[in-house]
Order: structure tokens, then C-alpha cells, then sequence
């Protein structure tokens, strides 16, 4: 029987895990539930548990063979600061939090193969299942890190899956290099004087020099970086001013920038600062910068990538697998455990969608269809990486 067909005898029961985890959603560092939830079918299948890991983490460990290589498997498992509108059975029960992302099929995913893994035992070394907390913003990857995960967890790869809604269900996209991008964030207060609206000229209006500013950003990635570098600067928040007739003596703007490479991200940085002090001389103002690296570029690294594409295509044909799709401009934490082994984050079609919705949408739910898909993806993996002894 293939492993396919292994987790399909098992689907119902997997659907109805992935469904409570859905109704039950939690938020960054605060998925204790769901921990349990894992730790507790772990244990049931004989797994060794680690709970508390990067704070609500939880590591899975299963061995098999006399091989002393190991490598890691990681789903996220945290949920969304969202109202859910869908009206199914299994609706957040939680008001303004919502598995709007998919991570409780990321989890359920890894889950069906850890029922594989563990009671066939088709492989020779160590797999540490990674169930991580805090995806959503908060860099629940570098958490782990910090509690000291590839110390004690020592793995030469690690490995992370996405489903991808617009792909068809069940296809894989498989990125060499660039996947995702990295996510800064920027606030910057224009600080001038304030005046009489009819009188302008006894102030320094903070709002004239802001709403340059703003336009001179989306100069950065025209006229500062090479044109085959793609980056996004986006300026997503304007406020100043309270009143028709008063010119405002502070202007605030906040915004986000993406890029698939360092080097762009610190480029645009620099050019950010530069174009502040800028205007600020120039409308004779002062002009503040508060500018946050966030999620690095999530980068697979060549051979991983063409393992994984290889495990994929044997899965679903080679016609199902997708090595030359367009990187998302979205970020994903993932990225930091990338900076320190070499992995793949591959993508798995959730097909169209209720209404054809994408990910963060308040009408999203995850496709348990390819929960066999995914599960066997991850279960035909350790198999080429960690080959049973023949």
C-alpha cells in the first residue's frame, strides 16, 4: 500500500483533528491548546515529546536505524487576530481569531505523517517533528532558535510546507532560491510647528513635507536599485492633524518594505534615511526614523530544493510540480531557521477556495483534501533523505 493510500484510510480522523483545531484557534505564543493537542497525539502513537520549546513550541522525535543523521519537519501552529465569517460546523469559536492562514492543516499535515513515520519506521537516522508556535508576525521560528532547538535537536536540514490557495489542490511550486520575502517595518515622525491654517506661513506644516516624503519613497525602488531587484515600499499609514483650520505640528507615517535579498533590504534602508534628511532640510523640519529589520528572506538552498522537487514529482507526477513559479513578495519566519541550515519551503496547491478566497481572508478555510498529499510529501521525504539501510 503507498503512504498515500495509508493516510487515506485515516482521512476522516485526521479531518476532524484539523476541523477542531480550527474551531479552537490561538493566537502567537498563546496556542496551548493546540500544543496539547499535538503533544497528546504524539504520545498516543509512541513518539518522544518535547513541550515548552521556543514557549509553546512542541518537538516530536522519532528515530529509527542506527544512522546518526537527522533532519527537521516544521509546521506552524498559530492563527490569526481575525473575525471569521464562514458559517460551517467548524467555525472559530473564539471571537476575532480565525485559522486564517492554514496552519492547522500545516499542523494536521505533519501529524499524518508522524502516524506514518512512527509506525512503519521506513527510514534510518532522526526526525525531529518541529511544531512551531508564533508564525504570524511574532518570529515563533527565532524563539526555537533561542531555546536552543539545533543544539538540542541537532538536525542538517530542515524543512517547511505552505499550502498555496489559487494553485490547484494537491500541485506543488518548489523555489530555488528566493520563496518568500523579507518583512521591515518603518515609523517615521515629521515634526514641524504649528500655525493657523490661514496664516502658513508662521509654521512649518509637517503634512506638506510628509506627503513629499511619501512620494519620494516610491522613488527608491525606481531610481535606487537595479531594475532585475525586486523590492516593495510601501507606505500604508498617514495620520496628522485634528482640526480644518489648524496646521498639525507632527505628521506620522509607518509602512513596510519587502525584498528577496539582503543587500536590497539594505539598500533601502539607507536610501529611506537619506530621503528623511532630505526633506527634513528642505521644508525645515525634523524628521524622525524608527526603521525594523523583520523576517528575512526565505531562501531554499539548491540542493534541498532539488531533493524536494524530486520527492514531490514522484508523489504527483511531474507535470504536478511547479520549479519555476514567481517568489511571493509575503514573508514567512521560516526564514530564520534557514539562516542557519540548509532547507526548502515548498508550496502545495489548496486549490481555488470557498469563493475563490486567498490567505488572510475572513472566508478562507484550508482544503482537507490534500491532507493525504501533504502528509505523504513529508513522509516520502525522509525517506530519500534518510534511506533505510538495505
Amino acid at each position: 500500500m503507498s503512504v498515500i493510500d495509508r493516510i487515506r484510510e485515516k482521512h476522516a480522523q485526521l479531518t476532524d483533528i484539523r476541523r477542531d483545531i480550527h474551531a479552537h484557534p490561538e493566537l502567537a505564543f498563546a496556542e496551548h491548546r493546540t500544543a496539547e493537542v499535538v503533544a497528546d497525539h504524539l504520545e498516543a502513537i509512541g513518539v518522544e515529546v518535547h513541550r515548552g520549546v521556543g514557549r509553546t513550541g512542541v518537538v516530536g522525535v522519532i528515530r529509527a536505524g542506527r544512522s546518526l543523521r537527522a533532519i527537521g519537519l516544521r509546521a506552524d501552529m498559530d492563527a490569526l487576530p481575525m473575525q471569521e465569517r464562514n458559517t460551517f460546523a467548524h467555525q472559530s469559536r473564539h471571537a476575532g481569531c480565525m485559522h486564517a492562514c492554514g496552519h492547522d492543516g500545516h499542523t494536521t499535515m505533519l501529524l499524518a505523517a508522524a502516524d506514518v513515520l512512527a509506525s512503519q519506521r521506513e527510514f534510518d537516522g532522526t526526525v525531529y517533528l518541529v511544531f512551531q508556535p508564533a508564525e504570524e508576525g511574532e518570529a515563533g521560528a527565532q524563539a526555537m532558535i533561542d531555546d536552543g532547538l539545533f543544539e538540542r535537536f541537532p538536525m542538517e536540514a530542515i524543512f517547511g510546507m505552505h499550502n498555496w490557495p489559487g494553485m490547484p489542490a494537491g500541485q506543488f511550486a518548489v523555489h530555488t532560491g528566493p520563496a518568500m520575502a523579507s518583512a521591515d517595518r518603518f515609523d517615521i515622525t515629521v515634526l514641524g510647528h504649528g500655525a493657523h491654517a490661514a496664516m502658513p506661513h508662521l509654521g512649518k506644516d509637517p503634512v506638506v513635507a510628509a506627503a513629499a516624503l511619501v512620494q519620494s519613497l516610491q522613488t527608491i525602488t525606481s531610481r535606487s536599485l537595479d531594475p532585475l531587484d525586486a523590492a516593495v515600499v510601501s507606505t500604508t499609514l498617514f495620520h496628522a492633524g485634528e482640526a480644518y483650520n489648524v496646521i498639525p505640528d507632527r505628521a506620522q507615517l509607518s509602512g513596510t518594505v519587502r525584498a528577496f535579498r539582503p543587500g536590497v533590504q539594505a539598500t533601502v534602508e539607507t536610501r529611506l534615511r537619506e530621503l528623511c534628511a532630505g526633506i527634513a532640510a528642505a521644508y525645515q523640519l525634523t524628521i524622525d526614523v524608527e526603521y525594523r529589520r523583520g523576517y528575512p528572506p526565505t531562501v531554499n538552498t539548491a540542493d534541498e530544493a532539488a531533493i524536494c522537487a524530486e520527492v514531490a514529482r514522484a508523489l504527483v507526477g511531474p507535470e504536478q510540480v511547479v520549479t519555476d513559479a514567481r517568489p511571493s513578495m509575503g514573508a514567512e519566519d521560516f526564514a530564520f531557521f534557514l539562516q542557519h541550515k540548509p532547507g526548502c519551503y515548498v508550496w502545495v496547491g489548496n486549490g481555488p477556495g470557498e469563493g475563490g478566497c486567498m490567505l488572510h481572508n475572513p472566508n478562507y478555510d484550508f482544503n482537507d483534501d490534500i491532507i493525504p498529499v501533504g502528509g505523504a510529501y513529508w513522509v516520502e521525504l525522509v525517506k530519500r533523505l534518510l534511506p533505510a539501510a538495505g
